[in-house]
Parts: structure tokens; C-alpha cells; sequence
């Protein structure tokens, strides 16, 4: 009997599938080893049958590796599988609600990303993670020194200069002890900083050499670490038929809730990556700090709205606005038009 969809459910080195006929009865219920599934598909499937994943890690590999094979790959975030698991969770389970959730005509699919896109990612992923630690490590040193006595500085600056003079001060009341630990915890921090210096020049390379991504940076508020992001996470913008869709994947859309003909419309929704819209309003905002001294048409409506709500307010619309038009470059391949920002 032709297999005409099939769900897998992914692991590290064993992989369940349910393949299903084209009247959706199971025909095929067997789990992989990793070294030999891919071999197994290629010689159990006919090119064009549909494959189902759920979207995790190693899925986007797997998915380029089925695509470029002759399959139809869909990868569903795992929220949209999970109602359709029966009984007890498990391998055979998954692997069969998957299956059943590729079948729905209204399911929401996650873009395969390229090789390409996953590069930009780990490479805000990696900055991400240091930032944390950084901020971690700054926050130990500030700790360690209250106990004797040191009030630190609050931002980041001012304590990369403060550090040095406690060292070198003899009378501050630090034991010497203390001092060597203190000294190893200033290498650390000053590593933290040299590492996320150098995530930043390859951000600010890719920035400069990625065609979409130097068309991006015409947009107001937008530099190498948006506009990176950016194509990271959109690509081509295919995925998306409208800029309403692209900024609602991001979290930057207000929620909705209505019932009996009565809609009430909430602060926005902060779904997908809190990493891009994080950065995407701090541009915003400083747009907004700036636009009291321009005199173009995006600049008043920004003034404008955050002179009638608040300033926060209006970072979010800005952002909201700005990845409508990011969509809109990339899927279209178009620049920057400022008499459409306005509109």
C-alpha cells in the first residue's frame, strides 16, 4: 500500500515514524536507528510523500536533509502536536500525532530555516548567553565587595574603571585574599567582554557583506544587530502572505479576546523570540528619544503618539511598524521608501 504521510518523532539516536495511506489508515510503524533512517525512508517513501516533524533541535537539519531527497517536509511547534497525542505519552504516540497534525488544512507550519540562517542565529544565541553572564558575573563582584564595605556602580562603564582602582588601592579595607579572588574575578569579566566583542565584529561583518541584511539597515533603528536578527529569523519572508503575520511571530501585536460580538484588545502578545523583540524595541526607543528633533513624517506620528499615550507605548508601535517593513524589503526585495513608513 503507497505511504502517502508520514510523521516522525525525532530523538538522538533512535527515530519513530507512522507512515498512514492516502485514507489515512496505518501502514507503516517502525523505529530508526539514526545511523540508517534516512536510507530507510529513501527506499520505504516515493519523492513527493509528506514527512512531518516537530519542530526541535536537529529539525531543520533533518528537514533539509529529507527536502533535498524529493520530500514534502513540514515541521509543527510541538504546542500544535500535543493535542493530538492519545493516551499516554510516548514514542509511538508522537510519532502518530504528528502524523495526524501534518493532515489538518489549517495547521501552521515553521519555515525550514537555511544553514545560513542558523549561523546568524547561533551567533545571537552565543552573544545572548554571554551578555547574561557578563551581567552575572558583574553582579558577583558588586556582592563580594558590599560585604566589605564597597559600594559598586550600577552600570557596566563605570565599574570596568572601578575594579582597577580597588585593586590597587591599599587602604580600601580588601584583604589580600580577598584581592587575588577579586583579581580572578575581573579576568573573567574582562574575557566575558573581549568574547562578546568578538561576537559583535562577526555580527558586524555578516552585516556588511548579507545583502538583506544591509538593506534592512536603511530602516530607523535598525543596525547590525537587528537587521541580523532579523534575516535570522524571517529568511525570505515567504512564510508570511502579510507584514501583520511577521510582526505577530515576533510578539509585538496587540492580544485580542472577544466573545458575543464584543472584542477587548490587551497590551501585545509577547509570543516567538523575546531576543529579537527585546532588541527591536531598544531601536524603537531610540528612535523615539530622537524624533522631537526631525521633521519627517515617521518622526511626527512617532512624537505624536507618544505625546497622547507614553513613551513605551510608542517604542512598541515603532517596533511593531518597523518589522512590517523589514517583511516587506525581504520579501519583495525592495529599499527603504520613507513616504511609505508614514502610511
Amino acid at each position: 500500500m503507497k505511504i502517502t504521510r508520514v510523521g516522525v518523532d525525532l530523538a538522538k539516536n533512535v527515530f519513530q515514524v507512522h507512515g498512514v495511506n492516502r485514507a489515512g489508515r496505518c501502514v507503516w510503524k517502525r523505529q530508526l536507528k539514526r545511523s540508517n533512517w534516512l536510507q530507510a525512508l529513501t527506499q520505504k517513501l516515493e519523492p513527493g510523500c509528506e514527512i512531518g516533524m516537530e519542530a526541535c533541535g536537529g529539525s531543520h537539519h533533518w528537514a533539509r536533509e529529507l527536502r533535498s531527497r524529493g520530500f514534502v517536509v513540514k515541521l509543527v511547534s510541538p504546542q500544535f502536536v500535543k493535542p493530538f497525542v492519545k493516551s499516554n505519552k510516548n514514542d509511538v504516540n508522537d510519532a502518530e500525532a504528528v502524523c495526524e497534525a501534518i493532515s489538518r488544512p489549517s495547521m501552521r507550519y515553521v519555515p525550514i530555516k537555511t544553514a545560513e540562517q542558523q549561523d546568524l542565529q547561533a551567533m545571537h544565541r552565543i552573544r545572548d548567553t554571554l551578555m547574561r553572564h557578563r551581567k552575572a558575573k558583574a553582579n558577583q563582584i558588586r556582592g563580594l565587595v558590599a560585604e566589605y564595605g564597597i559600594v559598586a556602580p550600577k552600570t557596566i562603564v563605570p565599574l570596568r574603571r572601578a575594579i582597577p582602582d580597588w585593586l590597587e588601592d591599599a587602604e580600601n579595607g580588601l584583604s589580600d585574599n580577598f584581592r587575588a579572588l577579586l583579581f580572578g574575578l575581573w579576568e573573567d569579566f574582562q574575557q566575558l567582554e573581549q568574547r562578546v566583542k568578538d561576537v559583535d565584529r562577526q555580527i558586524n561583518a555578516v552585516s556588511n557583506t548579507n545583502a538583506d541584511a544591509k538593506r534592512l539597515k536603511q530602516l530607523r533603528g535598525v543596525g547590525p544587530l537587528v537587521s541580523t536578527a532579523l534575516v535570522a529569523q524571517f529568511g525570505d519572508g515567504r512564510q508570511f502572505t502579510r507584514g501583520r503575520q511577521a510582526s505577530a511571530s515576533i510578539g509585538v501585536t496587540p492580544r485580542h479576546a472577544g466573545t458575543g460580538g464584543k472584542n477587548l484588545i490587551y497590551g501585545i502578545t509577547k509570543r516567538g523570540d523575546p531576543y529579537l523583540r527585546s532588541i527591536l524595541i531598544h531601536g524603537a526607543r531610540a528612535v523615539v528619544s530622537q524624533a522631537k528633533r526631525r521633521d519627517d513624517a515617521l518622526s511626527r506620528w512617532v512624537t505624536d503618539l507618544a505625546d497622547r499615550t507614553h513613551t513605551n507605548v510608542a517604542a512598541v508601535a515603532l517596533a511593531n511598524k518597523t518589522a512590517r517593513m523589514a517583511w516587506a524589503m525581504l520579501r519583495y526585495g525592495t529599499d527603504y521608501d520613507p513616504q511609505l513608513a508614514r502610511a
